[in-house]
């Protein structure tokens, strides 16, 4: 079975390690994307008057140190998902600690628009 893993990183500082573990534990491909919550925007700016209820991307990017950092990436199997928590885990600590990450395993049913011998390391035939 293939498997979305989703990562919201709360420290944008760890990014680059993340990364690099998550290529090293296998990985092939993964999108980043600036992210943020309800409660870090009123944890942080206690609901500004100047900030919209429903910001948009441009109101987020004008916040940007306060952003998270949310990864995504489509595994093969639950060995490499169990590659990518472990690696994951070395970086950021105790993945159940508050105010360190969100990771999320889905299980997908289909995948359009990926390199299959890409995302099962298949060699070329």
């Amino acid at each position: 079975m293939t498997y979305m893993i989703l990562l919201v990183l709360h420290d944008p500082n760890l990014l680059k390690d993340v990364l690099q573990a998550w290529e090293k534990a296998g990985v092939n491909g993964i999108t980043i994307l600036p992210s943020t919550g309800l409660k870090r925007l009123k944890a942080a700016d206690a609901l500004r008057e100047d900030l919209p209820l429903i910001p948009s991307l441009e109101d987020l990017l004008q916040q940007e140190e306060n952003l998270n950092r949310s990864l995504f990436t489509i595994v093969r199997d639950e060995a490499m998902v169990d590659q990518v928590v472990e690696a994951t885990q070395k970086i950021t600590g105790d993945l159940n600690l508050p105010n360190t990450v969100i990771l999320a395993v889905l299980p997908v049913a289909k995948v359009y628009g990926l390199d299959r011998k890409t995302l099962f390391n298949e060699d070329s035939a």
